[in-house]
């Protein structure tokens, strides 16, 4: 390595050695930026009709979130530590969205805002709308048919039903702007998780798993895995539609986007933009 013109090169590392420190070496902010930005690029460039089934997908697929932590609560005791423990089923939905790379809203809060931030037009901007909108309008769809499903369908028992509910309602008790900076905060761990995969190296599974953990075990908001048990209520009887959109929709929606385009997206831009 003496020779690469390199002057603070150590001069005893092998080529292979410098291999294994490259390998092992920290990705550093601006290339989890080009990562994060390529790909919310090409999620962008790709068509309406594959963005509308890969989000349908995601919005059945985190269904399981709801069903997972609604098992545990179930065989768990009433005890102090048992939401610690049953909110470790919440993560199995993200976990399998994420690692299908389905797509998913609040990720695309950060995802097709970076490139619309780093060569903002008119294209790029009606682009990212365009996305939004297929892709959050597919992932309700996603949880309404799962919804429809467990209420419907013989295939829960009563008493998973019964459980699924009552953490449904549990969710749904907060007011507006308890909701809408419960969302702010799941949103900004839903950035940040989609901003450390890239650095991962083999540990995406625990990175989804500790982050969207938190998100459970803190009890915040996340417009697609809400909406499951707002439709659960909805389909059970015991809320509107309205009254969903209204009340948990809104808000929730307004505090992910803050959460995961205003602060984090636009702080993460921010920390680079004078290296690009």
């Amino acid at each position: 390595m003496a020779g690469d013109g390199d002057d603070d090169a150590p001069k005893n590392i092998s080529p292979r050695e410098g291999h294994d420190i490259e390998n092992r070496a920290r990705l550093r902010a601006r290339v989890i930026y080009e990562v994060v930005r390529t790909e919310g690029q090409e999620d962008l460039d790709r068509p309406p009709f594959s963005l509308w089934w890969s989000g349908l997908a995601a919005g059945l697929s985190i269904s399981f979130s709801l069903l997972a932590q609604a098992i545990l609560t179930q065989h768990l005791p009433d005890a102090p530590w048992r939401h610690l423990v049953a909110s470790l089923g919440y993560s199995v939905g993200f976990i399998i969205v994420v690692l299908s790379r389905q797509q998913l809203f609040t990720e695309t809060t950060i995802t097709v805002v970076l490139p619309l931030l780093a060569r903002f037009s008119m294209r790029l901007l009606g682009l990212t709308g365009r996305m939004w909108a297929i892709v959050l309008t597919a992932n309700l769809a996603g949880t309404l048919v799962a919804a429809a499903f467990c209420t419907f369908a013989p295939v829960i028992s009563p008493d998973l039903r019964h459980e699924m509910l009552e953490l449904s309602r549990h969710a749904m008790a907060h007011g507006w702007w308890a909701l809408a900076f419960r969302g702010v905060t799941a949103g900004f761990l839903i950035a940040a998780m989609v901003w450390l995969i890239p650095s991962s190296k083999g540990s995406e599974f625990q990175v989804v798993l500790l982050l969207t953990y938190l998100i459970a075990v803190g009890e915040f908001a996340h417009i697609v895995a809400g909406s499951v048990e707002g439709f659960m209520l909805v389909l059970a009887g015991e809320m509107g539609l309205g009254a969903m959109a209204a009340d948990f929709v809104a808000p929730v929606l307004l505090g992910n986007i803050t959460g995961g385009t205003v602060l984090f997206a636009l702080i993460s831009y921010a920390q680079v933009v004078r290296e690009m």
